[in-house]
């Protein structure tokens, strides 16, 4: 008998990088860790780097952070309600990860107003792009 695919995926995973994007995947979770990586942040701040993200979602993508031991939490007994998140000494270890994504998103994607593009090393021109 054989397993689904989704259970050899999860239990087998093919290469180190589908292992490590597994607990990265989600659209707001690299973000998320870009904007730690300058330091501690309250839910509010996050939410505020982040419009378009909905309470919600971000309320997920930081719970399952959390779950997988890249950010922690720390609640404050104080009036109104203190929440941080940071990354944690694990989550720190993805820095030079979520940097260098950075950089190539600096050096090969454009956003124009509609929409993204990658930038086509084919062409001559930096002008050249192909839609993303």
């Amino acid at each position: 008998m054989s397993l689904p695919r989704a259970k050899l995926t999860r239990n087998f995973p093919g290469c180190p990088v589908e292992a490590t994007l597994s607990f990265l995947d989600g659209k707001w979770k690299g973000v998320i860790l870009f904007h730690l990586m300058g330091g501690t942040l309250r839910f509010n701040e996050l939410r505020r780097k982040l419009p378009s993200v909905t309470q919600r979602m971000l309320t997920k993508q930081l719970r399952e952070l959390e779950g997988s031991g890249l950010v922690s939490r720390t609640v404050f007994a104080v009036v109104p309600p203190r929440v941080d998140y940071a990354l944690t000494p694990l989550g720190l270890t993805l820095k030079p990860v979520i940097k260098a994504l950075a950089v190539w998103g600096e050096e090969n994607v454009f956003c124009l107003p509609d929409g993204r593009y990658l930038r086509d090393v084919s062409a001559d021109s930096t002008a050249a792009a192909i839609k993303a």
